[in-house]
């Protein structure tokens, strides 16, 4: 299949990577999958066993008329601990590599069919200013934008950086979260051709 250049043209690509049916559970799963990723688990609480202190028995078993108590660290009493305290815990899900790639591809063929993808021959940026990024994205007709690059671009970087709803990637740093977050993405040619080489 062809999918057209933005300033003239197309780009020949495999219709298995750009124009496969959308599996909704699938990228589903890819994007919890990666966010669960992202998630730091380092949450932590003290039970009544890490709190400092409470070895010795308070009083003694019975003759008080108070309810027994073998430490003073216990939940019930001030300065325990937690009854069910946090625990460090690793969020990270087990995506096979068949399944990441198959999601990635259905996510590129619905943003093809949702025409959501656009390809430039090259991302240029005359100098690292959000003003020219601002006005480079106009073009596209929304400031909502995934620019996808082969090559690393310190001008186009640092002119999007400051964009609430703008994000630069190289196409080593794809991820699912990201193609689906924006309203468009903006891929240069070479890119498409590194994704299918990747993908197919």
């Amino acid at each position: 299949m062809e999918l057209q250049v933005a300033n003239g043209g197309t780009v020949s690509v495999d219709e298995a990577v750009f124009g496969r049916d959308f599996n909704e559970g699938l990228v589903h799963q890819a994007v919890v999958a990666y966010m669960a990723g992202g998630r730091a688990g380092t949450k932590a609480q003290k039970t009544r066993s890490d709190v400092s202190g409470g070895g010795s028995k308070p009083f003694r078993q019975k003759g008080t008329g108070r309810a027994r108590a073998g430490t003073t660290r216990s939940p019930l009493w001030r300065h325990g601990g937690v009854i069910f305290a946090a625990r460090p815990r690793d969020y990270t899900q087990k995506l096979n590599k068949k399944m990441y790639r198959a999601a990635m591809k259905s996510i590129f063929s619905e943003l093809v069919r949702q025409e959501r993808l656009v390809v430039v021959d090259a991302l240029e940026l005359a100098e690292a200013k959000t003003k020219s990024m601002l006005a480079t994205l106009q073009a596209f007709g929304t400031s909502d934008v995934l620019l996808v690059s082969d090559i690393d671009n310190a001008n186009v970087l640092l002119g999007s950086r400051n964009l609430p709803y703008c994000e630069f990637l190289l196409v080593s740093e794809l991820n699912p979260v990201s193609l689906v977050r924006h309203e468009k993405v903006v891929m240069t040619s070479a890119s498409v051709q590194k994704v299918q080489e990747w993908l197919a």
